[in-house]
């Protein structure tokens, strides 16, 4: 299922040249994203691949969205004004339907919350704390949030995540962040998802999104530069590198020739015996 369409950048250009999010696109204003059910935003740092993503959910306003701290200069916010200027289409449904919202479930999720998820549970205080804000966030009052973790089964809880952080890896917690948010049928942004993931982890979930894309009806859009999750996903890939964001395939991006190119410099080392 496609649920965004496309995505077009802001046609304005200012004259500052600094002033961000306008900086980032800059000599690049008004393009348009077309997305396919995998969509891959490609980039080294400071390519503007992050930057891209939050416009997008601060556009579409979708669960996770961050909005960057307003760069001011008099009383202009040049970051509401950016996404106000940007523009998007959503797709169609089964019945060629313009799709008018999109699912509940959809949701922005970012490399840092990721991380935070892992910090969750290996602090307790943290831990507490974030276990509280759920309470609270179900419909509990604070007291009442307070009294639940200090409960037999509060403390049970709190027990049984202290003993996952203990018995799995900070890749393993993060796999399993990725299994407990995503459901089908939504659209998921996904900001450099192979965060704490080995090799060999980032190819399961890159294998996951795929099948989660082809049998679940979820659309994805990742920024990513790992070389593994951009050799197996079944991905349109937007070079942000390039400089007119051209489409590519994985075996023409500079991070993934980097990669063939050392290992094969390497490659008689492989080969003694």
């Amino acid at each position: 299922m496609i649920y965004l369409q496309s995505f077009g950048l802001s046609p304005e250009r200012i004259s500052c040249p600094n002033i961000y999010p306008y900086n980032v696109f800059r000599r690049r204003e008004g393009m348009v994203f077309f997305f396919e059910q995998i969509t891959v935003l490609y980039g080294n740092n400071g390519s503007g691949k992050s930057t891209l993503l939050n416009q997008i959910s601060n556009k579409l306003k979708i669960k996770g969205k961050e909005y960057a701290t307003p760069n001011k200069f008099g009383n202009e916010d040049y970051c509401g004004r950016f996404v106000s200027e940007c523009s998007y289409c959503l797709g169609e449904d089964e019945l060629g339907r313009t799709i008018r919202s999109l699912p509940q479930d959809s949701r922005y999720i970012k490399s840092e919350d990721i991380l935070y998820e892992i910090k969750k549970i290996q602090q307790k205080s943290v831990l507490e704390e974030s276990l509280a804000y759920d309470q609270i966030s179900d419909g509990k009052s604070k007291e009442e949030a307070d009294d639940f973790l200090a409960s037999k089964q509060g403390e049970q809880l709190q027990a049984y995540i202290m003993f996952a952080q203990e018995k799995y890896s900070n890749g393993e917690t993060a796999f399993q962040f990725f299994e407990e948010f995503i459901r089908p049928n939504a659209l998921y942004l996904l900001d450099e998802p192979e965060v704490s993931l080995s090799p060999s982890n980032q190819v399961r979930l890159a294998e996951k999104i795929n099948e989660m894309a082809r049998l679940l009806g979820c659309q994805f859009i990742i920024a990513t530069h790992s070389p593994f999750m951009l050799g197996i996903l079944n991905a349109k890939i937007y070079d942000l590198d390039s400089k007119d964001f051209k489409v590519s395939s994985w075996t023409e991006l500079e991070n993934v020739r980097y990669f063939y190119d050392f290992f094969e410099k390497h490659k008689a080392e492989f080969e003694e015996e």
